[in-house]
């Protein structure tokens, strides 16, 4: 255990006035994080960490890159706030967006946090639909927010309180575990022939939201032929595709969108973490005629208080042109092939270990108690997580499975060193 003693008198004053809630990460690790540079943490206590969780999958650029950091610091000198009227940069920022994007989708509005810009999207479909297409398809396990149309999505109730709305849920292409007892690639699929039977073909739905690589439900990656089915179904009926790249939008699989990376072409896009180095800043992204579409673009549509201000466009245009100037996104994607081979060869050497899965630099790592079983663990998921801490690793922790997502800055020694590590963790946890 690294010294700690500062960072524990600080956690117990906390705690006298801070709700409970935080994150389950936060909550074990029980860490003060006081400064970053790149790569690279340091608590209060001057323990230092390889942080290949990149903040909350956020600093794509490693934490306080200089060039964010000047833009953003000669914009607070300049201009923090008038609402949603234009600004110098703001131009400048929606010309290397459409550089970056597919050609389709030309129409950019600007927000602040990756919820908000999910329910900016659910508002473009809600004000688009054409009578009787009132209901909107989602995947299980998908995550879009804690706010109440994200949360609707996907069912989530809380308390007593169901709030399902006119959503419907089709089946995630969670291999691993399939809802359907089936193995790929003898399945056909059937997970995505069930998406189209019970939402894309369906008359009365508007569109389908989705991650094209689910997240937070542990980096669940689609087979081949799955976005294949489902996209097709989706162009003949109608429906709109609705990426929800939060968290993989600006590179993260190796392509500045996920969808890119399987095959997806989406109308509307929402993008937010990474695309200012962890500075709240979110994009919706989508065609012209969709976000110019009368019903959708009324006076305040796509304005809110936070909405275009001046310091996230300043984080997000610096990050993004740092990324397109250095040509990160084909290092994400040669690293990815590094972290890919290092990481599955600790699958090979952990019985614990049931899959590890992943594109670019976003891998997760499933817990389970056997192989055989593959019942999850997530007492021994949290215990590597601590374990890693004490010994300079931050990854991100959630249930039963790890998520490795590292800046894109880092290079093949520190891929090396951080796998090094977290091979440590593992034997540590697995002997505890």
């Amino acid at each position: 255990m690294r010294h700690q003693h500062h960072q524990l008198d600080q956690l117990e004053r906390e705690e006298l006035r801070l709700a409970p809630g935080a994150s389950e990460e936060a909550t074990a690790g029980r860490r003060v994080f006081a400064e970053g540079r790149g790569p690279v943490l340091t608590d209060l206590d001057g323990n230092q960490y390889l942080d290949f969780a990149a903040g909350t999958l956020t600093q794509s650029l490693g934490h306080t890159h200089p060039e964010v950091v000047e833009a953003l610091t000669a914009q607070a000198h300049r201009l923090w706030n008038v609402h949603d009227t234009a600004t110098p940069d703001r131009a400048r920022l929606l010309d290397t967006l459409a550089r970056l994007l597919p050609e389709h989708l030309d129409t950019y509005a600007l927000f602040s946090t990756g919820a908000e810009v999910v329910e900016a999207a659910l508002r473009v479909v809600q004000a688009t639909a054409p009578p009787g297409r009132n209901r909107i398809g989602a995947l299980r396990h998908g995550f879009h927010g804690k706010t109440l149309g994200a949360r609707m999505l996907v069912h989530w109730d809380i308390g007593h309180q169901s709030f399902a709305g006119n959503s419907v849920l089709g089946y995630a292409p969670y291999c691993y575990r399939c809802p359907l007892g089936l193995e790929y690639p003898s399945c056909g699929v059937r997970c995505a022939s069930l998406v189209r039977r019970h939402i894309t073909d369906k008359p009365s739905t508007s569109a389908l939201v989705f991650e094209p690589v689910l997240g937070a439900a542990g980096v669940i990656v689609p087979p081949a032929g799955y976005w294949d089915q489902i996209t097709d179904a989706c162009r003949a009926s109608g429906v709109l595709l609705v990426a929800d790249e939060v968290l993989t939008g600006g590179g993260r699989t190796g392509a500045f969108l996920a969808s890119d990376r399987v095959g997806v072409e989406p109308d509307l896009v929402a993008m937010s973490k990474g695309m200012a180095n962890g500075f709240p800043f979110a994009v919706l992204a989508g065609r012209h005629d969709l976000l110019h579409d009368p019903a959708a673009a009324t006076p305040g549509a796509y304005a809110s208080t936070y909405a275009s201000n001046p310091l996230g466009i300043a984080a997000a245009r610096a990050t993004l042109e740092v990324i397109e100037r250095d040509r990160l996104i084909e290092q994400v994607d040669r690293l990815g092939e590094v972290l890919g081979d290092r990481l599955r060869a600790l699958h090979d050497r952990f019985e614990n270990l049931g899959e590890v899965r992943g594109l670019g630099l976003l891998w997760g790592l499933e817990f389970v108690t056997d192989r055989a079983s593959r019942t999850p663990s997530p007492a021994l998921a949290r215990s590597v997580y601590t374990t890693a801490l004490d010994l300079g690793l931050r990854v991100a922790l959630g249930g039963h499975v790890l998520r490795i997502a590292p800046p894109f800055t880092i290079d093949e020694a520190l891929v090396d060193e951080g796998v090094g590590l977290l091979a440590k963790a593992i034997e540590q946890a697995v002997d505890a």
